[in-house]
């Protein structure tokens, strides 16, 4: 299996692809598959799991504390919460925001973030200390790249589902992981029997899987 890097790198560059599409710039301002985004906040979203990165390698994160890639999770605002608590409703602000720039400027930021992280991951092993500059907690940086790889994966679905273009196919190792970690947190919020049950035995499964 390929580095955590080499993963994240072919997830973006498959993300940034998909927001190339003609299709998401025609449906920019109209409504997303996910309540209260635009297609253009959404996309903006999408590629926000480029820029942060390169923003979290260049934040001072001495003083906070690192907490492992599950324990992140565990301690989320925005998992299995109301779409529209206090900080779902900031991620929809934050993309919409970045939206309103339109979607040449939108991908020029993103395709400059994504040619930086080219360089700079390959000069890395892993271990060096990251993290979203809005958390109160730090990461090494193979585990914020997985939490970044995941949305990429989500995010990317949604995505061409509003701009009406197929959803796109990751590369095998990238999705492997990101399959990983959502199976992971489907069975911490429904149990090892009913993910069992969602993957292999349709007659028992329960209505829902989902784990975010």
């Amino acid at each position: 299996m390929t580095s955590i890097r080499d993963q994240y790198l072919t997830a973006a560059r498959t993300a940034l692809a998909l927001a190339e599409d003609d299709a998401v710039a025609k449906a920019w301002t109209g409504p997303s598959a996910l309540t209260g985004f635009t297609v253009g906040g959404l996309a903006a979203h999408l590629l926000q799991q480029i820029t942060s990165v390169t923003a979290g390698l260049a934040a001072d994160h001495a003083g906070k504390e690192t907490v492992g890639l599950f324990e992140h999770y565990d301690r989320a605002a925005w998992l299995a919460a109301d779409v529209d608590n206090d900080y779902n409703t900031g991620i929809r602000e934050g993309g919409e925001r970045a939206a309103e720039a339109g979607p040449a400027t939108v991908l020029a930021e993103a395709a400059a973030a994504l040619s930086a992280l080219e360089t700079a991951l390959a000069a890395m092993d892993g271990t060096e200390t990251s993290g979203n500059t809005r958390w109160p907690y730090a990461m090494t940086l193979d585990d914020f790249l997985c939490t970044r790889l995941m949305e990429i994966v989500v995010h990317g679905d949604d995505l061409a589902c509003s701009a009406g273009v197929d959803t796109p196919v990751f590369d095998q190792d990238a999705f492997d992981t990101a399959a990983w970690m959502l199976a992971r947190l489907a069975v911490k919020r429904h149990g090892q029997a009913n993910l069992v049950r969602a993957l292999a035995r349709s007659e028992r499964a329960p209505a829902s899987i989902s784990g975010l």
